[in-house]
């Protein structure tokens, strides 16, 4: 009798038991459910827009892409590379998690302020997260299941290992087929030098294998992929002075059309606003004799104390640039810009206080314009350790748009490729530009009639006649053709204002 009341007593607390874990067990199902749906209806797939970069730009020209599709990206990681009508910028994340979707291939323009890639939060989630939003395993399949199998459970391949074998058999045998590397958006890793490597070659970087980290492609890659295929074709005659074959006198008229490049647009564009200034020229021939043995002497000097990434050479560049910012303090008309009230029509002039000089430069993608910052400022080798930046930048093709933005007037030293004479042409938002000729010895005849060797160059200034009057730039002209010829006037001028500067500083105007 005791056994069967100690029986009944225990199957009823067993019941108990049962349903209170039962009860239990529901409410946090329920509780899971209703929290992993909040989190669906919350993860939306984030459209990432296209910031603007600026100087009123409204497309770029999608370069490269660093990622895609199902790729896991993370906060600040890089999307892609863009180039502007100003420099090329990396485009990276604001969110962590996996990229769904990419509106562009490399190579098409892409809107500001429009969606260019999406990116799957959820994606962004750990697994440790995941896990904690997933119900715990049942022990046999007969035991209570989870009512959102999709939601809760892991799918049923995971659990056959039949099907897991099949699936990763027919993965290992699909790796084959994805092995080739596809043109488009997934677009080889490969830095802007590196990338302006190939195109001067001829070289379609798709084709080529990267050995630098994530697959990135070096030049050595480059190098060594012309090397193997040329190297059937070494031709074993001098070179053809025609690339592409001699003209045949049979031969049809062939029309090829090309697309222009961004940096051709850009160009395009600002050339054909230039054709609304009215220039007008002025050339003058300079004897660099004297400035060409002061900076051979300074580059003794300067080789003896230069220290590791200064420079150890100078140009004559930064004599120039520097004697322009002596001549825009006299003469500050041709620092200034034009401006129309869109309402009145009536045109002013907008003064500048900073001489913003930019020089004008051959690059891999063709003419830029870098600016040197408040030259007025600067000692000619600050400007000279300037110049050497922004032209090591220009080169490898990473110049940023504050490098290309804010310039007052332009000097393009054409000479350095060759041509004695140039008709520069006025970018807009300036009123004036210098070119410089191609530096060369011509004999000449001294004060006491005496044949001597000098160095000389020619200077071609254009100025915007509609505010700048002839004689105004002959003036101008003049100041920096002196200071070049006799460049101890340089340390005068930069003396006084120096002295200039110090007595303000003590008298606590500066």
């Amino acid at each position: 009798m005791f056994l069967r009341r100690s029986s009944r007593a225990i199957q009823r607390q067993w019941r108990l038991c049962h349903s209170l874990n039962r009860t239990a067990e529901s409410q946090v199902r329920a509780a899971l459910i209703r929290g992993f749906h909040s989190t669906r209806n919350f993860q939306a797939v984030k459209p990432v827009l296209l910031a603007d970069i600026g100087e009123g730009i409204v497309e770029c020209e999608i370069i490269q892409w660093f990622v895609e599709p199902n790729a896991r990206v993370e906060e600040f990681s890089p999307l892609c590379e863009v180039q502007s009508d100003k420099a090329s910028v990396e485009i990276t994340s604001r969110f962590s998690g996996v990229v769904k979707k990419l509106y562009y291939e490399a190579g098409e323009m892409a809107k500001v302020g429009k969606p260019f890639v999406d990116i799957d939060i959820q994606g962004g989630a750990s697994q440790e997260d995941l896990d904690a939003l997933t119900a715990p395993e049942p022990a046999k399949e007969g035991a209570s299941e989870p009512l959102n199998k999709e939601s809760l459970s892991k799918p049923p391949q995971a659990q056959d290992p039949t099907n897991k074998a099949t699936e990763s058999s027919a993965q290992e045998n699909s790796k084959p087929s994805s092995a080739p590397a596809k043109k488009g958006k997934c677009a080889s890793l490969a830095t802007p030098a590196v990338r302006h490597l190939s195109k001067e070659l001829n070289v379609d970087i798709m084709e080529i294998e990267g050995t630098g980290r994530d697959g990135r492609v070096l030049k050595e890659d480059i190098y060594k992929f012309v090397e193997q295929r040329d190297s059937p074709a070494k031709p074993s005659e001098p070179t053809s002075l025609f690339p592409n074959g001699a003209p045949t006198e049979t031969g049809k008229q062939t029309e090829t059309v090309v697309q222009l490049t961004s940096t051709q647009q850009m160009m395009f564009k600002t050339m054909t606003r230039s054709l609304n200034i009215p220039h007008f020229l002025y050339a003058d021939e300079i004897d660099f004799s004297q400035l060409h043995e002061l900076r051979r002497r300074l580059n003794k000097a300067v080789a003896q104390t230069a220290k590791e990434g200064e420079v150890s050479k100078l140009t004559y560049l930064p004599f120039i640039i520097k004697a322009v910012s002596i001549a825009l303090h006299q003469y500050p008309i041709l620092n200034a810009r034009v401006d129309v009230d869109p309402e009145s029509s009536k045109p002013t002039l907008v003064h500048r206080s900073q001489h913003n000089i930019g020089v004008a430069m051959d690059t891999p993608v063709g003419l830029l314009v870098p600016v040197i910052k408040n030259v007025g400022a600067k000692s000619v080798l600050a400007i000279a350790a300037e110049l050497s930046r922004l032209q090591s930048q220009a080169s490898a093709g990473k110049l940023s748009p504050q490098d290309l933005t804010g310039g007052t007037i332009t000097v393009s030293n054409i000479g350095n490729i060759g041509g004695t004479y140039v008709s520069p042409v006025i970018v807009e938002k300036e009123v004036a530009i210098l070119g410089v000729g191609r530096m060369r010895t011509v004999p000449a005849f001294d004060d006491e009639d005496n044949v001597v060797k000098k160095h000389v160059c020619n200077f071609s200034w254009s100025a915007d006649h509609r505010v700048v009057d002839g004689a105004t730039m002959a003036r101008a002209a003049e100041v920096v053709r002196k200071i070049v010829e006799e460049p101890d006037v340089m340390v005068l001028h930069l003396h006084s204002r120096s002295r200039k500067a110090s007595m303000a500083y003590r008298h606590g105007i500066a």
